[in-house]
């Protein structure tokens, strides 16, 4: 079953980056391996990390650090990091937590700086709860950039969605499914990762906005920590309740709601969600969906390693924030 591309919201662009002190090579070399260790997933892709006047081995090693290393999300922004590596002669080890943990993600940090990376990117689970040791990579000279989710340190750039945006938009499909089918007031359920997640917070706020001044009641927000299982439990509770919508704000909520709507055998329930994956598409296919916000984190991968490498050859980014846009994908 086909799906189409609907509201673009933004994708912005960014100039290639020169390597300098992190000359690309020819000959350069890819390998890959994967190590798990305390419940974190380390895999890197290494290219030639020769250095020159400019710049060192040790510098030309970028840390990826994403909330989790199980969500589609964050193995497309892998790619797209490696890919990016490949074509610029650098290396990129996708270090990350196996489960959404601060601890564990700040343990990836103070790894990252004990194995002398020159660069970290890093989406923060816990915005607060990671600070800290960001402030202190920093302190040691190790350049910060994020992806899809900041924490509260001054990094070089971020790569992101405009999520309080994406979250309207997800609203307004939903009223506007609604209104279709004749369902002009109603609960809606809200699941969410946490009341931390800056990024997830902000679709949360952005979904709520679109319902101002309608008859609809958005219930008080639940929270599955972004796991499938635990998402379906609170969309079926929230189902039981008789609601008529329910938003997920990330990959595991959207498909745990999803799951629970298959599953309750009712066709009436209009399911909104963020992020793309098989199951997720598979859902939106098979109509217990509605449509996913669909987020670019191949684009946030690839365009937070040219920051890395400008910011490693000397480059005042200015803390630039760039939005990676996002599309509707619903079933055609």
């Amino acid at each position: 079953m086909k799906r189409k591309l609907l509201s673009v919201l933004c994708c912005a662009t960014m100039a290639a980056a020169m390597m300098a002190g992190c000359g690309a090579k020819e000959n350069a070399t890819d390998t890959s391996g994967d190590t798990a260790e305390t419940s974190m997933t380390t895999q890197g892709s290494t290219a030639s990390t020769e250095s020159d006047a400019s710049g060192s081995g040790t510098d030309c090693k970028i840390a990826l650090i994403t909330m989790d290393s199980i969500d589609q999300h964050w193995v497309t922004m892998n790619e797209g990091a490696q890919e990016e590596a490949k074509k610029l002669g650098v290396t990129v080890t996708f270090m990350s937590p196996n489960t959404k943990d601060d601890a564990q993600q700040i343990e990836c940090v103070n790894n990252a700086v004990a194995g002398g990376y020159g660069a970290i990117m890093v989406a923060a689970n816990g915005p607060d709860a990671i600070s800290s040791a960001l402030k202190d990579a920093s302190a040691a000279g190790v350049k910060i950039v994020y992806v899809d989710s900041p924490a509260n340190v001054e990094a070089e750039a971020t790569f992101s969605t405009d999520n309080e945006a994406a979250g309207k938009t997800a609203g307004e499909e939903m009223i506007k499914a609604l209104e279709e089918a004749g369902i002009t007031s109603g609960d809606i359920g809200v699941i969410n990762v946490n009341a931390a997640t800056d990024s997830c917070v902000a679709r949360e706020e952005g979904f709520r906005s679109a319902f101002d001044g309608t008859d609809y009641t958005l219930l008080e927000t639940q929270y599955g920590e972004g796991d499938a299982a635990k998402s379906q439990s609170i969309a079926e509770n929230y189902i039981t309740q008789g609601v008529v919508g329910i938003f997920g704000c990330n990959e595991g909520s959207t498909t745990g709601a999803g799951n629970a709507i298959k599953a309750s055998g009712k066709t009436d329930i209009i399911g909104v969600g963020f992020d793309k994956s098989d199951a997720i598409l598979s859902l939106i296919d098979d109509g217990y969906l509605l449509c996913t916000m669909a987020q670019n984190p191949d684009v946030m991968g690839q365009k937070g390693v040219d920051a890395c490498v400008d910011a490693l050859n000397g480059k005042d980014l200015g803390g630039e924030v760039v939005d990676t846009g996002v599309s509707v994908l619903k079933k055609e």
